[in-house]
């Protein structure tokens, strides 16, 4: 009984370690997301003010 309950905790652990594992990647890659969104939506704001700007002051 007792070796039963050992193979138990750690195929409980390795279960665990793998989800740690998972959580991980899945926050690093929405933490990419929001990253790379942020990054084009002010890449864009600087282009469309960049075009205002070159509209209203004539060369």
């Amino acid at each position: 009984m007792g070796r039963c309950n050992g193979r138990l905790l750690r195929c409980w652990g390795l279960v665990v370690m793998v989800l740690w594992t998972c959580t991980g990647c899945a926050v690093v890659a929405v933490a990419d997301a929001v990253v790379t969104t942020t990054a084009v939506v002010v890449k864009t704001g600087v282009k469309a003010t960049g075009a205002v700007v070159g509209a209203v002051i004539p060369d």
